[in-house]
């Protein structure tokens, strides 16, 4: 099988005076708070550790960004927070460990897990047809792009299989985004919106109009294919999607900052979105929604805002198993079968060489090929404004970084946070 995918300037001396670093005797005391050690106690470098924060203060006062949060966590306890630069420039106010940021497409794996739930309460199976539970996208015609002379003029043929929840979960069903490339069929979910409807539901309904950009299982392809899980979620479970993760992963795991809108008490933790624009890459606020309570859309791809404490107990259930602090998520055999590669072929021009796609995660299953230092069966995701987590098993590690920026024009922080991170491991 192939996958596919193609997808103004602030003083130093302002950003020097927002700084806050965290170190590991300052780590603070959140309402839900993981265990607390210090580096050496779980095998990392202080000196090490204190390099990551240093490298990000630099990018900050440069003007590459305008403030990140880092927390690492290592056998089950954070060992290290670092909060650098600001949450907001014009008020001149400084980022804090406790922050509250979009973290977009690293809502995904929190909607694989919700949908692994009804799973394994044997609600239905993985190869079952979506259109099962979602008839607006039974029977799907997929699109001969090569045939197409517009979007208003789309020959198809029919599916050689229905579109499966697997396929759901893992990018192959056949949708696509809209915005990553342009063949006919991304123009045509530009004009029709899908994740522009008011509500799920809606959105199931447009995508419903729209045929196949290839035949489901034959290709990986980023897609809205997870803004349909959190439909599915809805019709199985007979509960509004930001319900279910409400009531069954974020009050259970003490995610108590992670939803679809930001608690008026809360909107001064809100980081700003910003973007490097113009020809000198300066930063601007960049419009990012109001992540208001009157919400109505819940975005199961990209809606959620979130913590790096918050995300971290998330990530350290996933980690245990499927368990913390005494709430049960998923079961171990269930976490496995989620981190196992469900893809298992060659070359994309999205995921890095040498990785995979599992039910919600890209999977590393060749060590080396990326560049990067971390453990074979590490798995991961990221955000759009820059966000990322992974998790490491085989070292029993999870990073966690929150930055705000989109579009960048400047490094991939998000590697240079982990490269530094690995280099921090001393035992």
């Amino acid at each position: 099988m192939r996958r596919q995918f193609r997808p103004a300037a602030v003083p130093a001396a302002l950003l020097l005076a927002g700084s806050l670093a965290l170190g590991p005797l300052a780590v603070p005391a959140f309402a839900q708070d993981l265990p607390r050690a210090t580096p050496e106690e779980v095998g990392l470098s202080s000196e090490r550790l204190e390099r990551v924060g240093e490298v990000f203060q630099e990018y900050a006062d440069a003007g590459r960004l305008a403030g990140a949060v880092g927390m690492v966590v290592r056998h089950g306890k954070v060992a290290w927070v670092d909060a650098r630069g600001m949450r907001d420039l014009a008020a001149r106010d400084p980022m804090e460990a406790n922050d509250i940021f979009r973290i977009y497409s690293m809502t995904k794996p929190v909607t694989s897990v919700a949908v692994m739930m009804l799973y394994e309460e044997g609600r239905f199976f993985l190869d079952e047809p979506v259109g099962r539970y979602l008839p607006e996208l039974a029977n799907l015609p997929v699109a001969r792009v090569a045939d197409a002379t517009g979007p208003d003029n789309i020959p198809t043929e029919r599916a050689t299989r229905p579109m499966t929840i697997r396929d759901l979960l893992r990018h192959t069903s056949g949708l696509t985004y809209g915005s990553f490339s342009n063949t006919v069929v991304d123009q045509v979910y530009r004009q029709a919106n899908p994740l522009g409807q008011a509500t799920l539901a809606d959105m199931v309904t447009e995508l419903g109009k729209i045929p196949l950009l290839f035949q489901p299982g034959t290709r990986w392809n980023y897609s809205v294919s997870t803004d349909v899980l959190g439909r599915l979620v809805e019709v199985v479970s007979g509960k509004p999607f930001d319900v279910f993760l409400r009531e069954r992963i974020f009050e259970p795991l003490g995610m108590d900052d992670t939803g679809f809108f930001v608690r008026p008490a809360a909107r001064r933790r809100f980081a700003e979105l910003y973007g490097h624009a113009g020809a000198g890459g300066t930063l601007e606020v960049v419009g990012a929604g109001s992540y208001a309570p009157e919400e109505t859309f819940f975005s199961g791809g990209g809606g959620l805002v979130s913590t790096a404490q918050d995300y971290a107990r998330f990530a350290q259930m996933l980690l245990n198993g499927g368990e913390l602090d005494g709430a049960r998520i998923l079961s171990p055999s269930t976490i496995a079968l989620m981190t196992t590669d469900h893809v298992n072929d060659d070359g994309t021009s999205f995921l890095a060489d040498g990785w995979g796609f599992g039910l919600g995660f890209t999977v590393k299953d060749q060590a080396a090929l990326d560049g990067l230092p971390d453990s074979v069966g590490t798995y991961y995701w990221f955000g759009a404004a820059g966000t990322s987590f992974w998790i490491d098993p085989a070292q029993d590690l999870i990073g966690i970084f929150m930055i705000q920026i989109n579009p960048n024009r400047d490094v991939n922080f998000r590697d240079q946070f982990k490269r530094m991170v690995y280099a921090a491991l001393v035992e």
